[in-house]
C-alpha cells in the first residue's frame, strides 16, 4: 500500500517499540519486525483480510449492478482509500467538509459528501477548489430549502466557476437528516433548480439509521424507505428535473446493502447507482459479523475480520477475572465489546483452554475486564488477541497501525504501516 513520506517514529506513536524511536518508518519495516517487539495494547490490520474483503465486495457490487463509493470516514486513511480506488471504486464518500479537504490534499478526484453543506467557510473553499481543479467531481446533499439557500448564498459570494452538484436527501421517521416525505424532497429539488449556483444531480439517503439488526420489522422499514427513495428519483426523472446526464441514486451503509441492491435493481441503466458502505474493508467480530450480508455467506465469498487488538494481562485479582491493558482509549465499545480469540504464542487447543467461557464484560479508559471460565490458567503477562466490534470507532483511536502478514501466526510479521488522519 502506498503511503505518505515515511514518518520518523517517536514516543508519540502509540505502542511502538522504544528501539524504533528516531528511525524512519521505512527503515523500521525493512527489519521485518515481529509483533513481540511492540508494546501492548496494539491494534493491527491483517493484510490478507484487507485484500480479500476489498476483492469480495468489488465482485459483489459489480454483480449487483452497483458502483462503490466507500465511506472514507471509517478509516480516514489515504492509503486504504487508495486500495479501494485501485480496486475499481467510483470515488470516496466523506461526512464533513474537513474530511473532503483531507481527501483533496491527497488527490482524491471523485468525492461524495454524504451530508448537508452549509458552513460558509467550507463552501467558499469548495468554490475555489472546483474553480482551480476542473477535473474534480464533487457532490453533496441538501434536505431542505434552507440548506439550499445557505449553500447557494455562500457560493454566490465565492463566484464559482461552475455549479455544485447536489443530491436531494430523503430521510425517514426517526432517522437523521433527510426530508421526511417525497413531497418535501420535491420542494428541495425545486429550490435547487431555482439557483444558478447548484444543480440537481440525483437523490440519496441512508437506511442504516432506520433499523438495527435483521428483525423482520426492521427489514420491512428499510425496504419501505428504499422504495420511497426510488419513487422520488422516478418522479424527478419523469418531470425532467435533472441537469446531470446520468443522475446519481445512492444509499447503503454496511448492514443492509443487499436490500439496497434489490431496491435499485429496476434503475439499472437509467442512473449511476452508488453504494456507500465503508466498514466492509475491515469487517469485524461483532456487529457486522452478525448483520453484514457478506458476513453470512460461504467461506470464499464471506468477509473476514481484518482488525485485531492485542492486550496483555495486568492482573488476576479474582479467580475468574483478568484485567487487561486495553480500554476505551484503544477499542470500540458502542456496538459491542471486544471478543477474546486467542493467546499469543499458544496453539489453538491451548488458547481455547485458557479462554474457555471467557468474555469481556466491561471497559474502563485503560482497562478491560475479562471474565474467565472456571479454572482458567491465564497468567499475568499473557497477551490476548481480541476481535473488535464496529471498525468505524476503532481506527480513530490509532494514528499509525501496523499491518501484519497474518494475525493467525504465533508471532506475526509486520509488513506495512497505515497512517490515519483524525
Amino acid at each position: 500500500m502506498p503511503h505518505p513520506a515515511a514518518p520518523v517514529l517517536d514516543p508519540g506513536v502509540k505502542s511502538f517499540p522504544p528501539t524504533s524511536w528516531g528511525m524512519p518508518a521505512d527503515a523500521f519495516l525493512a527489519e521485518r519486525p515481529r509483533l513481540d517487539r511492540f508494546q501492548t495494547p496494539l491494534l493491527t490490520l491483517d493484510r490478507a483480510a484487507l485484500q480479500h474483503n476489498t476483492r469480495v465486495m468489488a465482485d459483489w457490487a459489480a454483480a449487483a449492478g452497483l458502483q462503490l463509493a466507500p465511506h472514507g470516514k471509517t478509516s480516514m486513511s489515504p492509503q486504504l482509500w487508495s486500495m479501494l480506488i485501485d480496486a475499481g471504486a467510483w470515488g470516496i464518500t466523506l461526512a464533513t467538509p474537513w474530511q473532503v479537504q483531507v481527501a483533496r490534499s491527497v488527490g482524491v478526484r471523485r468525492i461524495l459528501l454524504a451530508n448537508e453543506l452549509v458552513d460558509p467557510v467550507a463552501i467558499r473553499w469548495l468554490g475555489r477548489e472546483l474553480a482551480e481543479h476542473p477535473d474534480v467531481e464533487f457532490v453533496c446533499w441538501a434536505d431542505s430549502v434552507d440548506a439550499v439557500t445557505a449553500l447557494s448564498a455562500a457560493l454566490g459570494d465565492a463566484d464559482p466557476a461552475r455549479p455544485v452538484d447536489v443530491l436531494v436527501e430523503l430521510g425517514g421517521a426517526g432517522g437523521r437528516t433527510g426530508a421526511r416525505s417525497v413531497r418535501d424532497a420535491l420542494a428541495v429539488a425545486d429550490a435547487i433548480a431555482a439557483s444558478p449556483h447548484v444543480r440537481l444531480a440525483g437523490v440519496g439517503g441512508y437506511e442504516g439509521a432506520l433499523a438495527h439488526g435483521h428483525a423482520a420489522e426492521g427489514d420491512t422499514r428499510v425496504r419501505t424507505y428504499l422504495g420511497s427513495l426510488v419513487e422520488l428519483h422516478r418522479r424527478l426523472e419523469a418531470g425532467g428535473s435533472y441537469d446531470r446526464r446520468r443522475p446519481i441514486v445512492t444509499a447503503g451503509g454496511s448492514a443492509y446493502f443487499d436490500l439496497v441492491a434489490d431496491a435499485f435493481a429496476e434503475l439499472a441503466g437509467s442512473a449511476l447507482l452508488l453504494l456507500r458502505s465503508g466498514a466492509y474493508q475491515f469487517h469485524d467480530d461483532g456487529y457486522y459479523a452478525e448483520t453484514s450480508p457478506l458476513g453470512r455467506r460461504s467461506v470464499e465469498t464471506r468477509l473476514r475480520p481484518a482488525l485485531a487488538l492485542w492486550s496483555r494481562v495486568l492482573s488476576r485479582p479474582e479467580p475468574d477475572l483478568a484485567i487487561l491493558d486495553a480500554g476505551r482509549r484503544d477499542a470500540p465499545f458502542d456496538e459491542g465489546l471486544p471478543v477474546p480469540q486467542g493467546v499469543r504464542g499458544q496453539d489453538a487447543d491451548r488458547s481455547a483452554a485458557l479462554l474457555a467461557g471467557s468474555r469481556v464484560v466491561a471497559l474502563n479508559d485503560q482497562h478491560a475486564f475479562l471474565r474467565l471460565g472456571e479454572g482458567s490458567e491465564l497468567r499475568v503477562g499473557d497477551v490476548v488477541r481480541l476481535g473488535i466490534s464496529h471498525p468505524c470507532t476503532a481506527l480513530d483511536k490509532w494514528r499509525l497501525i501496523p499491518v501484519v502478514e497474518s494475525q493467525d501466526t504465533d508471532d506475526p510479521v509486520v509488513v506495512d504501516l497505515v497512517t490515519t488522519i483524525f
